[in-house]
């Protein structure tokens, strides 16, 4: 199953926790297809903190979406993320996105992600990689949902850089 993922940090060396969170993910066998630019934004629904840096990926899995899950906290734990106040800063955040058309609500997960759809710092990056994707609800593309939300929050793409495996960011 084809799925994406959003990146972001707060804290620290901001760039280097995106490349530690992309190397976590190529070495959880999570096959990259695409990766976004970085993109800088203001914090939204966090108490405190600095600016974000913003990514999205695109992959490929077998795996079930509670087991991407698990990956991906796996991932932030191993990056420093302690989760003490809900939307706090964080060294590293991976959000699931979305895992192929699926639509999931369960204790832990709910997918596609249910407030991607409201944040340019996720579509942005998101209508770089998959701009053919679209929101179940609205049945708009994440290039023209990114549209609709324009002017709003502030979202400046800063450039890219590069993976450990040599894919560009």
């Amino acid at each position: 199953m084809i799925g994406t993922i959003g990146l972001g940090s707060n804290l620290g060396d901001r760039r280097e926790h995106l490349r530690r969170g992309l190397l976590g993910l190529e070495q959880a066998d999570l096959e990259l297809l695409a990766i976004s630019s970085v993109w800088e934004t203001e914090p939204v629904e966090v108490p405190s903190g600095g600016r974000f840096l913003n990514m999205a990926v695109r992959f490929r899995t077998e795996a079930d979406p509670h087991r991407v899950l698990d990956l991906l906290l796996d991932i932030e734990r191993r990056e420093g993320r302690v989760r003490q106040l809900r939307n706090g800063p964080r060294t590293l955040d991976l959000d699931l996105l979305t895992l192929g058309a699926l639509e999931l609500r369960s204790s832990r997960l709910r997918l596609p992600h249910p407030r991607m759809w409201s944040r340019s710092f996720v579509l942005e990056p998101l209508a770089e990689i998959a701009p053919e994707l679209r929101n179940p609800a609205s049945g708009l593309t994440v290039v023209e949902e990114a549209e609709r939300l324009r002017g709003g929050e502030r979202v400046v793409r800063i450039g890219s850089l590069a993976s450990a495996q040599g894919h560009p960011l």
